[in-house]
């Protein structure tokens, strides 16, 4: 049967009627419900609040992609490094001048047909010959007064200096020659014998590049653009090109800076050409699409580097110093003219060569060796 207690039944857990005692009930305090905030309505702290940070997550996110690229670049760093062609030992020059103000790049481009096959021979009209001969030479100056991108003739006619030849010992005195014969007779090396012999300006660093790795630069940045004042139509070269601006690929641009025969000023009318189209191609190699990111430097620097032939102290940021101060040239910010020029049909022993104008051509020389503005 049921008990039933007395209302009057007291805390102390006694039951008056019969004596009995009984334990005393805990009441158990009902657990508090966290009540979600009101998503429409501000916290009271908001205001004093601090912006809301990232999640860990994006950190960590941001932290692996910023590393990646760093790595990329390390990368690309090294691998263009171990592509260069340190060939050219400027320490093997004889008898150079002082040391001058700024510096001075003596660029090359040869004939060289390594790396094309018999096709591209054909399709790019280079011919067959073997061996590497100077098809043009500047010397770019860099200092504090800006940049001078100055272009030498190859059928410029200078002295060239006593050379010994590393092959055979021999030693020839001072002769007449045309300034691309020193390339063929000793190469490099006595190419910057015969510049410095000639100009009193200390060459600094050496770069070369040979017809493939010309065509393949241009083709890896897309072309470069030209504005041409009439049009080039050479069978020798193979210029096909119409009045008026374009963009000229890797083949168009080989054929363009080669040719002379269609040019008035011959040889002097080349070199202004590819003094042009030498700036406009180093303002495209470094615009920030294809100089800024890792992967997209890849086949630019490939094409290039596989055969661009440098001295043994040229790395990849004198080289890029080297870019930029062309791209400098490009947009305006420096000059570009030929060593002063007396004939350009003088005739010699071996043919018709260029003179300069040896009073004009030495005050250029002493402005840019002293590092002055160039008049």
């Amino acid at each position: 049967m049921p008990n039933h207690w007395p209302d009057d039944w007291t805390d102390t857990g006694r039951a008056p009627h019969d004596g009995i005692v009984l334990p005393q009930q805990q009441q158990r305090p009902e657990p508090l419900r966290r009540i979600p905030p009101d998503p429409y309505q501000p916290r009271e702290d908001d205001e004093a609040a601090p912006r809301r940070r990232w999640p860990r997550r994006l950190w960590r996110t941001v932290a692996v992609v910023l590393s990646l690229a760093l790595v990329g670049a390390g990368t690309a760093y090294v691998w263009a490094t171990s592509k260069l062609k340190n060939e050219v030992d400027l320490g093997r020059v004889e008898h150079r001048p002082p040391k001058g103000k700024g510096t001075n790049y003596l660029i090359v481009g040869s004939d060289s047909r390594d790396g094309l096959s018999g096709k591209d021979k054909k399709d790019l009209h280079t011919g067959s010959a073997e061996g590497r001969r100077t098809d043009s030479m500047m010397v770019l100056h860099t200092g504090a007064h800006g940049t001078t991108l100055m272009s030498l003739p190859r059928d410029s006619w200078v002295t060239l200096p006593p050379y010994t030849f590393p092959m055979t010992g021999k030693r020839p005195g001072a002769s007449k020659n045309k300034l691309n014969a020193a390339f063929s007779l000793g190469g490099p090396e006595l190419l910057v014998r015969t510049v410095e012999h000639n100009t009193g300006l200390r060459i600094d660093h050496y770069a070369e590049i040979g017809f493939a790795g010309f065509v393949n630069v241009v083709d890896s940045v897309g072309g470069v653009r030209m504005c041409l004042p009439r049009p080039i139509k050479d069978e020798k070269s193979g210029a096909d090109l119409k009045k008026g601006c374009q963009t000229l690929n890797g083949a168009q641009a080989l054929a363009f800076v080669r040719q002379r025969h269609q040019e008035a000023k011959g040889d002097l009318g080349r070199s202004q050409n590819q003094q042009k189209f030498l700036s406009a191609l180093a303002k495209k190699a470094t615009e920030p699409d294809h100089a800024l990111v890792p992967w997209e430097v890849f086949p630019t620097v490939g094409a290039g580097l596989d055969t661009l032939i440098v001295d043994k102290d040229m790395d990849l940021r004198t080289l890029a110093s080297m870019f930029e101060a062309m791209k400098g040239v490009a947009g305006g910010s420096g000059k570009q003219l030929n060593v002063p020029v007396a004939s350009l049909g003088f005739t010699t022993r071996k043919g018709s060569a260029v003179k300069w104008d040896e009073k004009r051509a030495k005050k250029l020389f002493e402005q840019l060796r002293n590092d002055r503005p160039v008049g």
